[in-house]
Parts: structure tokens; sequence; C-alpha cells
């Protein structure tokens, strides 16, 4: 009975491994490209520089990873450089990304895949960047429509971790990683709701206004403890959490705090402006209630998902839409987050909702990249395209923002032409060669 049985478990182990490996080798492989070998000219596009300015027929010119020239008329071409027409289409910086959970987690449903989270409430030494998986089946179909950076950050508790900037073209963490380390995310404590039984019914509010002041009391007391720490002229024992808030203190790494409410977002600022720290503002729900705040502190927003309903139930429903709008006109520094690590590839069509409700369709396409790279301490290298800087950009057929017009030709990526496949559209050509489709 026991070797039958060990048979069957043999042979299921058997069927199972070469289940898995069918599964395995139907994935798509798509390597990262090579290093830039030869000059790249780009000639007739509509150039969308991602700080305003457009220019008509213009020219762009890149070698060794760096944009040498952009205008309009003729430039130098350089010996062996390969020249690609592009009358009528339109050339961009790459999207970014913010606030993102990608490489973190491949299906939310299997728990071995899913690594965005630590256990506790201060993981403030949690760096997000050497968990990233570079061989994400998501992140060439981010690629696919125009996302070529992402801020990876980590999720949970009250102080989550470092996020880094990576680039979406790599062999691995090390490879991808754009600007290391750069900021700490805190969730603002807030009221917490909850409907039904999976929501765990109302919080008596006493209850939640003694937690809420217990857990900024403890924010205090650990912010208060690593300004010592970091300001301390002896050497002390190491501690990886309050040592990871020095470069936040010397002005080296930003914090970015995760806040919605118009009073969460007042108490925020005004708790970190005690400590002589500007946050970033990530979810401004409500951020449009308090403009004058933001401005007279010169504190950045970056609106999460934006194609969603008004935080309140009283508020104009097309609100989400027209709220980058609001905060522009304010003169405050606004980019857009959306969440969900698959959805990303959504972002450029969320700045398209935004042009189509009254925001200048350039200072849109900035919510994506020129702020985006501005508020994560990147415009020096990427954001928009300007000499010297990384040629991280791409060709689209049709306006970028718009979901009948992005269809993208070539993009690059610190000026390697890389692979557009994934795994979405190896599925449409199977399938379209399965039902003998012609039509495109």
């Amino acid at each position: 009975m026991r070797q039958v049985m060990n048979t069957k478990k043999i042979y299921a182990l058997l069927i199972a491994m070469s289940v898995s490996t069918v599964f395995v080798c139907a994935q798509p492989t798509v390597y990262p490209a090579d290093p830039q070998s030869k000059a790249f000219v780009i000639q007739g596009a509509t150039i969308h520089k991602g700080n305003g300015e457009v220019i008509e027929q213009g020219t762009l010119v890149f070698d060794n990873g760096k944009i040498s020239y952009v205008g309009s008329g003729s430039a130098n071409v350089p010996a062996g450089a390969e020249i690609i027409q592009a009358n009528g289409k339109h050339v961009y910086p790459g999207f970014i990304a913010t606030n993102t959970n990608l490489g973190l987690v491949e299906v939310s449903s299997v728990r071995a895949t899913v690594d965005f989270a630590e256990v506790g409430d201060n993981n403030a030494h949690v760096r997000s960047l050497i968990a990233y998986n570079t061989d994400s089946k998501v992140i060439n179909t981010l690629r696919s429509n125009g996302v070529l950076l992402a801020q990876v950050t980590p999720e949970g508790g009250l102080i989550p971790g470092q996020s880094s900037v990576v680039q979406l073209d790599a062999w691995n963490w090390e490879d991808a990683a754009y600007k290391v380390d750069e900021g700490i995310h805190i969730n603002w404590p807030t009221v917490r709701f909850g409907r039904g039984f999976f929501g765990g019914g109302q919080q008596n509010p006493a209850a939640q206004k003694e937690r809420i002041q217990k857990e900024i009391d403890l924010l205090n007391d650990f912010l208060y403890e690593a300004k010592g720490y970091a300001e301390a002229d002896k050497d002390e024992a190491f501690n990886a959490r309050l040592g990871a808030f020095k470069k936040v203190f010397s002005g080296e790494r930003k914090v970015y705090v995760h806040a919605n409410k118009a009073n969460d977002i007042i108490a925020a600022v005004s708790f970190f402006k005690r400590l002589g720290i500007k946050p970033v503002i990530v979810g401004g729900g409500e951020a449009h209630l308090v403009v004058d705040l933001l401005k007279d502190n010169a504190i950045p927003v970056i609106i999460n998902q934006s194609h969603a309903l008004p935080s309140s139930t009283d508020e104009d429903v097309y609100l989400p839409y027209k709220q980058a709008k609001l905060l522009d006109d304010a003169g405050i520094l606004v980019a857009y987050n959306i969440e969900g690590f698959w959805q990303q590839r959504n972002l450029p069509f969320m700045a398209g909702t935004a042009a189509a409700y009254g925001l200048d369709r350039e200072k849109a396409l900035a919510l994506i990249t020129g702020n985006t790279a501005k508020i994560l301490g990147i415009s020096d290298k990427t954001g928009t395209l300007e000499v010297g800087k990384d040629a991280n950009l791409f060709i689209s057929d049709g306006d970028a923002l718009d979901m009948l017009g992005n269809a993208l030709d070539r993009a690059f990526i610190q000026g390697r032409d890389i692979d557009l496949t994934d795994l979405h559209k190896q599925l449409f050509e199977r399938y379209k060669h399965k039902y003998h489709l012609t039509a495109e």
C-alpha cells in the first residue's frame, strides 16, 4: 500500500513539474537592452519636452545615453548614427510612476510573490530596492505605454520604509537602481472607517482619537530621538531605524507623508515644520482645501488615483479630475500616482483626463514627467527632454495621453533601444493566429 501511495505521489509530482515547465516556457523572453552603441537621430516629430515646451517638426539627438541636441530644424548627425524618420509622430520623455509596489508583488493572491510590507509599525530601515524583482512580467506591460521609471515603495505600518527610483529595463535590482533610497514614507495617523462584517464596524470616536494621539506621540518621540542620533558628535551604537533619518535631517532624503484629509494634511505639515522637514504629501484627497498652507510652505503633492470618486459625498463628482488644475493654479508642484502595481500602465490616461478637465495639456504631461522628476529629486537626470539629460524617451504614433493615440514605436532608457514586447502582446498574437484574424 505504501509503495502504491509513493508511486502516486511521484506521478503527481512529475505532472506538476511538467505543467510548471510549460507555464515557464510560455512566458515572454524579453532581454534588457545592451548599452547604447551608436547615436540616434529622431527627425520630423512633434517633441514634447515635458517642461511645457513643444517643438513642431523637431530633431532630437542622443549618444552615449545622453541627449546631445533637441530643437527645430536640422542638427549635426554623428558618424554611424541611426536616423529615425518620425514625421507625424510624437516624442515624449519617459513617464514616471510614483508610490508603487511594482516588482514587489506579482500575483496578489499568491503569498510567495508578495513582498511589499514587513511586520511591525516602524520599518524606517527597510529598503524596498533590494526586494525589487526585475523579472516581473508586469514591468514590460508598463513600458508598452511609456512608463519607463518607477518609484518602488513599501507599504504598511506607521513608517513602511524607504523607496527607490528604478529604471524599467534591468537584469537585477543593482542594474535597475536609478536613485537609491531617496525617501522615507510615513502613513499619517487618521480616522479609520469600517463598514459591515469585513470592515469591523465603526470605531468609537473616543477610541479613534486616543489611538491617533498615541500614534502621533510615538512618531514624535521617535523622530526627536532620530534627530538627536543624527546630531550626536560621539560614536553611538548603530541603530538602523534611527540611522535611516540621518539623511533626512541633512536634506539628502525626502519624507513622503501619506495623508488625504485636510485636517491630517494641516497637522502633518505643522508637525514636520517643527522638525525642520519639508514633506511631500502623497494622497492629497482634500489638498485643494488647504492650498494656502501648501503654497506658503512649498509643499509638493502627489495626487493619488484621480480616476476615482471624491473623498466626500457632497463634493463635485468630477473633482478628482479637476484637482490637479486647482492645485497647479495655486502654484503648487503637483504629480500623479495611480493605485495597483498592475495598472501603472494607465498613468498617462489619468493625465489625459486632467487635460480634458481644464489643465493645459503640456502641464498635464508634466504631472507624470517633469513635475514628478522634481519631486523625486531626479530632475537633473530625467523628466524633460533637455541637453545633458538621460535619453529616457519614446516615440508614439499619436497623443500618448489618449488611449487611442498611445501606440509606441520605439522606446529608449538611458539611450538603450528597449524591447517593447510584453505578455499581453504575445497573447494577442497567439489568439489572433488561433482564430485566423487578420485585422489589426
